[in-house]
């Protein structure tokens, strides 16, 4: 009986659908995924103060480092965006390093083909962070720095995901009043609800606002961080605004406030600032918020832990227990020495500077500096010469007669603060 010996070059019809089936089903797999994506992700940063200086100490290794590992987060978490809430710039001429060291950033985020939405704070200059505003918009860097009479808007659409980004620069109640007269507005409250309200807000998209302002949330301000400068230590009823303002906004992205927090519900956040720049956040855990939005459901909030080059430190304890070798630790750190010593140490400073080379400031908690807190000033004071004057500080401070070295000292330091004539 012949058998039939199918040739293994002949084609299988079987084989040739199974694959053809194969291929259609990867495809649709493809398409499916594409226009089921209902997803974007954000990283919120604030606060960056590019330039900043510690005292004397030059921050710009430090921030680089930190902003390093900011785009390896962006790297690891596919993000689409990065949210910018203004204080980019410590100062409002930023110096040549600030600015190259935000080139370097937002150059890396544009390689990398996430957006940027950054807006101005208090304090940048809105001209200098302007500048090429159109060119950085064809490399999906959007900038909003100078307050226009409009609220402006990016549209994000990736498969189902539609995002609508509005950008806020920071703006004061006189700004806004100039292009709405007819209004109202008597505080920055009154400006941020004029503009929200002559905004057309579509509430079938999801909504981000990236802003730089003064929110306070049921009735509580947010939580200073001590590094945010006398201009925001010193709001006063005017400059607040209520977190209720937002409530069309899926999440609000602020920047003024240099401590991480929540303001009146979750999705109204401040990142704070990416580095500790006060003695006062020496016990902070700084972060950046990772926020995912997502079409049908909620706002989904990571706080994304950030470990700093060189931290910041406060110690306390005598001179010897603090240099000790067995206690010496993390050498680099910007350290705050509170020293608990009964005797002034000469030249402390620069004894401490041999180890731990960043020491930003030494002070005393001992006898003689608690014995201060319970005096009046304005009785010592009384119908007093300098000498006499800084003499008694002298005795009450440190316990002993002031040298006429430091007598001189002290008399030039107060000419050449005016308060003392060249006579005198």
């Amino acid at each position: 009986m012949a058998r039939n010996h199918a040739n293994k070059n002949t084609p299988n019809k079987n084989n040739d659908f199974m694959l053809l089936s194969a291929i259609k089903c990867t495809t649709n797999n493809v398409n499916q995924i594409l226009q089921e994506r209902k997803n974007m992700k954000f990283l919120h940063l604030g606060d960056l103060h590019l330039g900043k200086t510690l005292n004397d100490f030059d921050l710009i290794e430090d921030q680089r480092y930190i902003l390093d590992q900011i785009l390896d987060i962006a790297d690891q978490e596919s993000v689409d965006g990065v949210l910018v809430a203004g204080d980019v710039y410590d100062k409002s001429v930023p110096s040549e390093a600030a600015t190259k060291l935000l080139d370097y950033f937002l150059s890396k985020l544009a390689n990398k083909g996430i957006k940027v939405f950054m807006v101005s704070g208090n304090h940048d200059s809105d001209d200098r962070l302007n500048y090429g505003s159109s060119l950085f918009a064809s490399n999906q860097i959007f900038i909003s720095a100078v307050f226009d009479g409009t609220l402006h808007r990016q549209r994000l659409v990736d498969g189902a995901a539609e995002i609508d980004v509005y950008m806020l620069p920071f703006v004061k109640a006189s700004q806004v009043r100039h292009y709405f007269a007819d209004a109202d507005i008597e505080s920055y409250d009154d400006a941020v609800r004029t503009i929200i309200r002559n905004t057309s807000i579509n509430k079938n998209n999801k909504n981000i606002l990236v802003a730089h302002q003064f929110v306070s949330g049921r009735g509580e301000d947010p939580a200073l961080a001590g590094s945010e400068g006398a201009g925001t230590q010193s709001v006063g009823m005017v400059e607040k605004i209520g977190y209720d303002c937002f409530e069309d906004f899926d999440y609000v992205a602020l920047g003024h406030i240099h401590s991480p927090q929540r303001v009146g519900r979750d999705e109204v956040r401040y990142a704070g600032s990416p580095l500790k720049y006060s003695l006062s956040e020496a016990n902070n855990e700084k972060s950046v918020p990772l926020i995912t939005v997502s079409v049908g459901e909620g706002v989904k909030i990571e706080l994304v832990p950030l470990k700093p080059m060189r931290d910041v430190r406060h110690m306390k304890g005598t001179l010897m227990e603090l240099l000790d070798k067995k206690n010496v630790k993390a050498p680099e750190d910007f350290i705050y020495a509170t020293l608990t010593d009964e005797d002034i140490i000469n030249d402390a400073m620069g004894i401490f500077q041999q180890v731990y080379p960043n020491t930003v400031r030494i002070d005393y908690d001992n006898s003689h500096t608690r014995a201060i807190e319970h005096v009046d000033i304005s009785r010592i004071a009384e119908n007093k010469s300098f000498p006499e004057l800084i003499g008694d500080f002298y005795r009450l401070m440190y316990g002993c007669e002031i040298t006429e070295e430091e007598m001189d000292v002290m008399r030039t330091a107060a000419r050449e603060a005016g308060v003392l004539s060249e006579t005198d």
